[in-house]
């Protein structure tokens, strides 16, 4: 196992001016279907990757928002992915991906590059502080012999924790669609100032469907996701708060709320999904 999956898996190499190769483990999926998150992820780094080809301050940007439409689900593997420039300015960039297996493309991705917030939050809620820093001995860990360890492949490349007092389908029962769960980058990942950034946006599509907590188990396909990374985040855990607002009977939503280790919003996402199919 690699020490620095996660850097590995956002490494791209050149094949020509504006399409780059990459290569996404087994470890980066859920079930046999790549983790989306982890796509995302890799969009980001490309679009990045393109900017970082030229000069000026534009090189010096990171992605602060990545939309991704899911045409597919690739198997693990070699990718390629296409890149090209919407816009290229002193403060924002936008840059499209395209992200294919063979002649297929997978996802299509538009990411918007800014500058990262370095400074204390302005205003933040409170509340939001609510949940420890780091996962209590009783957390759930997805090791190989829970029904989660088992599915969840991630998990292998990277430090995860399952709140059990929210997820109250581990034990056969009902609740609210909300989820708690701890993430964290193994620490060469951690310690990599460009990686750490990415792992958090990949985190935020890291939770169990919410939609378990309400008996509705079984792939849950993502459709739409849009992410958005406000800070490089602290070392140490990253909380993350996942909950759903509308369950209908095909299409849920579901967002994700991330805070780092002093307790700052990192990230916040928003997913479009199918309803599991019994």
């Amino acid at each position: 196992m690699s020490s620095a999956p996660f850097r590995e898996l956002c490494t791209l190499t050149d094949v020509d001016t504006d399409r780059y190769g990459g290569t996404i483990d087994p470890i980066w999926t859920i079930g046999k279907k790549v983790h989306g998150g982890a796509m995302l992820a890799v969009c980001a780094a490309a679009a990045r990757r393109k900017l970082r080809s030229g000069t000026g301050p534009s090189a010096q940007l990171q992605p602060v928002a990545v939309s991704v439409d899911y045409l597919g689900a690739p198997d693990p593997g070699a990718v390629e992915l296409s890149v090209e420039v919407r816009k290229l300015g002193r403060q924002i960039c936008l840059v499209d991906v395209n992200l294919m297996q063979g002649d297929r493309v997978a996802v299509r991705a538009a990411v918007t590059l800014g500058t990262l917030d370095v400074d204390p939050p302005v205003h933040q809620l409170d509340a939001l502080t609510s949940m420890p820093a780091e996962p209590p001995e009783d957390a759930h860990r997805y090791d190989g012999s829970s029904p989660l360890g088992k599915v969840v492949n991630i998990a292998k490349g990277c430090e995860l924790r399952l709140d059990p007092t929210s997820a109250a389908f581990m034990t056969g029962g009902q609740g609210e669609p909300m989820l708690r769960l701890w993430a964290r980058p193994f620490a060469e990942d951690e310690n990599d100032p460009d990686i750490a950034p990415l792992f958090a946006m990949m985190a935020g599509d890291i939770s169990p469907p919410v939609v378990f907590n309400r008996g509705m188990f079984g792939w849950a396909p993502t459709i739409q996701l849009t992410t958005y990374l406000q800070r490089r985040p602290a070392p140490g855990w990253l909380r993350v708060m996942s909950s759903s607002r509308s369950i209908g009977t095909r299409f849920f939503d579901e967002d994700h709320l991330i805070l780092d280790s002093t307790g700052a919003v990192v990230v916040q996402s928003r997913q479009l999904a199918l309803i599991p199919q019994r």
